[in-house]
């Protein structure tokens, strides 16, 4: 089959050059559609149940909200986890579900769900929705609204937000990809009606007086329409109030003639703002700010595109003196990754050419198998596009044209060394049938070896896309890309690498420049080979003399590499440089909103001034206007935004410096401690494990006092570990709390009522909305609450007077006990078990020895009360995961290989010999991340399982060519083991060094991404020097052992079965023989085998005869092909020696020998 190719390829050069054109065409336009992003979307598929109750208490948020939730969403189909947060007004709960469901069934079910779920939650506690389907790498575009120079002063914080909210995020909706605008910092506006309790008493008015005077006072209707004139006059009756003035004048009560209006009994009715949950700042000053989140499964790249486009046209509608600054833009995040990715796949490509024209000394063959590069991408490209892979820093990061070029460098340089051994027998002329034969002639006796070795490495890769969990999204698109590259590859050196072989491989004449240029270029590469050879020849000599002590050596270094690889750390994967830096301040726990908002713009002020690599600082306190991140006012999340341009630093020369020279200038400010991360993989973190840190030891158990304790506890315990950096608490407790405790007798006494008491206090001191207020198309809610000099202290809450159902008011003191309590700020749990966790950022160390540490530590030092237990989360989770899961892939893909392996060779113990590459080449991969000082990650585990695959190839070819030697009459075998590793050492080398080679770009890449791919290329790269080296060394001296043995045994057979006949033959004869003894001439007796060899060695023809026996029964399976194909031109009025003439013709003709089908 593979032969019929390549026949058809090489007869039919039009249409295997038309396919080309036409993958060279999709493949382009592929390329430029496709979905291009940073880093794969390792977020797992989950649904966010959020619910605001804004003034009720954590405890009360996790009673009445969180648990009916929790329970409601437990028995879903495919729920894998629950987690929740609890905090004061809000809950949050995160439904994850498993990755084959979709984006929009989860919702679906979750939907239908919370129907059932709001009859459960008490009226007024707030109303559970989901949140935007979007992901950790949704946040695509962050903002502020920033004042041009000279107009600082004229727009508020009120102003700013009211123009994000109204102006700004209208004008964000219906981009395509864009799912939602969030909001942050400013002061939302409302109209406020502060109330004075004095007057409010002395006039004998209540609260609930005022609310119905608002609802009812402020209301349009209608009356239907009136026909007149024939014509239809509708009603419209306009009672909403527009103004302040209007809310000012609305009469809550009319005493003896006399109305007591709304400015009767308020202090002041004003424009106010929304209690505040949250806050921005930027540069040490409040801002207001938006991010754009994108739809779950767009492409940034184009929704990026489209915001900024849209950013644009917005910029013209704001009010003078307005800018809009993005701060945040993940646009650079991907072209930074995409550009390490390009600058990689470029250097690397450029040296495995310059290697390919090097080894194989001819510069058009270089050329020819370098055009395999581009096109094996463009086929990629193709396929990514159909299968929805994205085209981002792991799928195209990982791809290594040295190992992709493989069979077309097994084809050429066949070709090369048949035109080279044809050109010493004598022809200096080839004409293009001559060409084709020999081209031909060397792809087929080489592809059956290059085929499965492409082959191999396909199926190496196969159980990479079996990885689940995050290490599944980040290392499946490598493996689907690479395959598909490979998938390229190997099509193409079945096709068009032979026909382009045949057409451009022509020996050029001597006299030609190009001919003397690829002279020279082939004198030099043999000296080269020469000179390897040279070097090769005593060791491959001493090798073979002492086959057992070698193999010992190997055994011993193979162990020591075991040895150092049990004693290696392990992280899960190595983190991006993303650029930025992203920090965490933390205050005292019950700090309020203004005092964090002080402190954090001290720090942005103290970076700012400090740090000219810093661009710009932003933090955002507390939550968001959809709170997708549920934060306290006790911390912050701050954006440092760096200059990506690391010449121009001046404080530090690396980040990690730069962090610690922060954390130093920082250090002066009491009451604060500091976490450092980065922005996505901040983001990363908290929704993937509910955690920010690197790693977390979570407390499971029920009582939030104990696991408050113990988690204090393990944290003392966990900063004398070493390399454990940001050691935090999870902030639980500490919340001050002004309880209202109700005295039910009194209550009762009264004729009052607990419900009635509770809006007393919320509409006091929270506020309530009586209605809304109109402003052309915006609207603001008018609120009702007391002045700011009736809400300053507990005195102002015991106080309150609440109207009795006799008309008199008593304060709210005489019927409840109001005290200061402390409460809990913040209740997680996950599985429906409440816990707390201790998180911990790892520095200068790996994560697996660590934690193991942290394990140890914690089981001699800590004891936990019954009911209580411990686990570890974090990126350490998922090393484990994957760990697991990789001991389960690694042996599938060994056990694939050695198949694929005995399907080529039909023979077990020459596949056993060649497997031994696997543990040769595991030496190499062990040693170079050692050297290196890297710790074993996911990375390097999918770098090992690319390096058994390609290691396997180079004694896949080595005893390929020992065999063919064995069947062409070769019988001893330290001649043929010499022979074979002579004629394979360029091969050899040239698919080991160019596998090398091309990963080398990577391995020692400093540009954003490079982390990723750099435990990957080293192993590969220090695997395959290995491998490379001791297959050509142990692959020879265990083929001369088995050889050995097997000659051994059949000669043990050969010579049972012919003694009893010899025995017979010389006792029948023996008379016969002795008479005619003197009369017959002496000749030399031989064996079988010695005859065969004198056959072979003193007469070349048989040998070549029975090629071109071959050859011709090969070429007969081809006699149903479709015939040649011949381009010519025409012209008229030609003659006299002149070429002046009309050229009117260009033929294209196709041969079809249809009558030969089948013949």
């Amino acid at each position: 089959m593979i032969n019929k190719i390549i026949a058809f390829s090489i007869k039919n050069k039009f249409i295997v050059s038309l396919f080309v054109f036409a993958l060279i065409g999709a493949g382009i336009h592929a390329m430029m559609t496709i979905n291009l992003g940073s880093v794969p979307d390792i977020t797992n598929n989950q649904v966010q149940v959020i619910t605001v109750s804004q003034n009720l208490a954590t405890e009360d948020i996790e009673q009445f909200v969180t648990y009916p939730v929790e329970l409601a969403m437990a028995n879903l189909p495919g729920v894998e986890e629950i987690r929740s947060v609890s905090r004061f007004g809000l809950s949050v709960v995160t439904i994850v579900f498993k990755d084959d469901m979709g984006t929009y069934l989860p919702r679906q079910v979750v939907q239908e769900k919370l129907n059932e779920v709001k009859n459960d939650i008490p009226e007024n506690f707030g109303e559970p929705f989901m949140g935007p389907i979007t992901t950790g790498l949704g946040e695509i575009y962050q903002y502020t609204i920033k004042p041009k120079t000279g107009y600082d002063t004229v727009y508020s914080p009120m102003e700013l937000r009211t123009i994000q909210d109204w102006i700004i995020k209208r004008q964000m909706a219906l981009i395509p990809g864009v799912v939602e605008v969030n909001s942050f910092g400013g002061n939302i506006k409302q109209y406020e009606i502060a109330l004075d309790p004095e007057r409010l008493n002395a006039m004998n008015i209540s609260i609930s007086e005022v609310f119905e005077a608002l609802e009812n006072n402020n209301i349009n209707t209608g009356g239907a329409y009136i026909e007149k004139n024939h014509m239809a006059s509708f009603i419209r009756g306009e009672g909403l109030a527009r103004s302040l003035e209007d809310i000012r004048n609305i009469v809550v009560e009319n005493v003896d003639g006399i109305p007591i209006l709304i400015r009767d009994i308020a202090s002041e009715v004003y424009f106010g703002s929304q209690m505040r949950y949250g806050a921005f700042t930027q540069e040490g000053r409040e801002a207001v700010g938006g991010m754009v989140l994108m739809l779950k499964g767009e492409n940034p790249n184009s929704v990026i595109k489209a915001v900024k486009e849209r950013i644009a046209e917005v910029q013209k509608s704001l009010p003078e003196g307005l800018e809009i600054q993005p701060f945040l833009d993940r646009s650079e995040l991907i072209q930074r990754t995409t550009s390490t990715v390009a600058k990689n796949l470029i250097e690397g490509s450029l040296i495995v050419i310059f290697v390919l024209v090097l080894l194989l000394g001819s510069l058009r063959g270089g050329l020819v198998t370098a055009t395999v590069i581009p096109l094996s991408l463009l086929f990629a490209f193709i396929l990514m596009k159909l299968t929805g892979v994205w085209a981002n820093l792991m799928s195209l990061g990982a791809i290594d044209f040295g190992i992709i070029v493989d069979g077309a460098v097994i084809v050429v340089e066949g070709t090369v060394f048949e035109i080279h051994k044809r050109i010493k027998e004598g022809r200096t002329k080839f004409s293009q049938t001559e060409m084709d034969e020999a081209t031909y002639v060397a792809s087929s006796r080489v592809m059956n070896s290059a085929f499965f070795g492409q082959l191999i490495i396909l199926i190496v890769f196969t159980p990479i896309l079996f990885l689940t969990g995050i290490e599944g999204k980040m290392f499946q698109p490598m493996a689907y890309t690479f395959g598909f590259a490979v998938l390229g590859a190997t099509i193409l050196s079945l096709t068009y690498v032979p026909m382009i072989s045949s057409i451009t491989m022509k020996p050029a004449p001597t006299s030609s420049w190009f001919g003397r240029v690829e002279h020279r270029l082939e004198k030099f590469s043999e000296k080269l080979m020469k000179g390897i050879s040279r070097l090769y020849d005593p060791v491959l000599q001493l090798s073979l003399k002492h086959k057992l002590s070698v193999l010992f050596v190997a055994i011993l270094i193979f162990g020591s590499a075991i040895f150092s690889f049990s004693r290696m750390g392990g992280e899960f994967i190595p983190n991006l440089d993303e650029g930025d830096i992203a920090m965490q301040a933390f205050l005292r726990p019950g700090s309020s909103l203004s005092e964090t908002i002080k402190r954090e713009t001290e720090i942005e002020n103290i970076i700012m001034e400090n740090f000219p690599e810093v661009k710009t600082t932003a933090a955002r306190i507390g939550v968001a206007d959809i709170p997708t991140d549920p934060m306290g006012f006790d911390f912050t999340d701050s954006f440092i935004i760096l200059e990506k341009d690391k010449s121009k630093w001046v404080s530090a020369s690396s980040k990690e410096e730069l962090i610690e020279k922060i954390r130093e200038k920082l250090a002066h400010l009491p009451g604060l401690n500091f976490s450092f991360s980065q922005p996505v993989e901040l983001r990363f973190n908290e929704l993937l494990t509910g955690v920010r840190e690197d790693v977390a030891v979570k407390i499971y158990g029920e009582d939030l006092d104990v696991l408050a304790a113990k988690g204090e506890e393990i944290a003392r315990i966990i900063k004398t570990v070493e390399g454990a950096e940001d050691v935090t608490l999870e902030r639980t407790a500490g919340l001050p709390q002004m309880t209202v405790n109700y005295n039910r007798k009194k209550v009762a006494q009264y004729g009052l009522n607990i419900k009635k008491l509770n809006e007393y206090v919320s509409s006091a001191f929270a506020g309530s909305a009586a209605g809304v207020i109109f402003e052309g198309e915006k609207r603001f809610d008018l609120v009702i609450r007391f002045d700011k000099n009736h809400r300053k202290s507990i005195e102002n809450l015991r106080s309150l007077y609440i109207d009795l159902p006799n008309g008199s008011q008593i304060p709210l003191k005489e019927v409840a006990q109001i005290d200061y309590r402390p409460g809990p700020m913040q209740i997680s749990r996950d599985n429906t078990f409440r816990r707390i966790y201790v998180g911990v950022n790892v520095r200068g160390r790996d994560v697996e020895s660590l934690v193991n540490e942290i394990k140890q530590k914690l089981d001699d030092q800590l004891i936990l009360p019954p009911g209580y237990n411990i686990t570890y989360g974090g990126a350490f989770e998922n090393l484990q995961r994957a760990k697991d899961r990789l001991a389960v892939v690694v042996p599938i893909a060994l056990a694939l290989i050695f198949i694929l392996l005995y399907f080529a060779l039909h023979s077990l113990t020459q596949t056993v010999m060649i497997y031994m590459a696997v543990p040769l080449a595991a030496i190499g991969g062990v040693y170079s991340l050692w050297l290196r000082d890297m710790p074993f990650s996911i990375s390097a585990g999918v770098g090992f399982i690319v390096l058994f695959g390609v290691a396997v190839l180079n004694g896949l070819v080595l005893i390929s060519r020992f065999n063919s030697l064995k069947k062409e009459g070769m019988t001893d075998i330290r001649e043929r083991i010499i022979t074979g590793t002579h004629e394979r050492l360029r091969p050899i080398l040239l698919t080991a060094l160019a596998a090398m080679f091309g990963f080398l770009p990577m391995a020692i890449s400093g540009s954003a991404g490079a982390e990723v791919q750099r435990p990957l290329a080293t192993v590969v790269i220090g695997g395959l020097i290995s491998a490379t080296f001791l297959t050509l060394v142990v692959v020879p001296i265990l083929y001369a052992l088995v050889e050995a043995r097997a000659n051994r045994r059949k000669k043990r057979k050969r010579t049972a079965g012919v003694l009893p006949m010899v025995v017979l033959l010389i006792s029948s004869l023996g008379l016969t023989v002795s008479a005619n003894a003197q009369s017959t001439d002496t000749l030399p007796v031989v064996s079988l085998d010695k005859a065969v060899e004198m056959a072979v060695s003193n007469y070349p023809a048989i040998k070549a005869a029975r090629l071109q026996v071959e050859s011709q029964q090969a070429l007969k399976k081809t006699a149903w092909e479709i015939g040649n194909t011949e381009i010519s031109t025409g012209a008229e009025e030609l003659g006299n020696n002149t070429t002046d003439g009309i050229y009117n013709t260009f033929l294209i003709t196709q041969q079809f020998d249809i009558f030969s089908i089948n013949a």
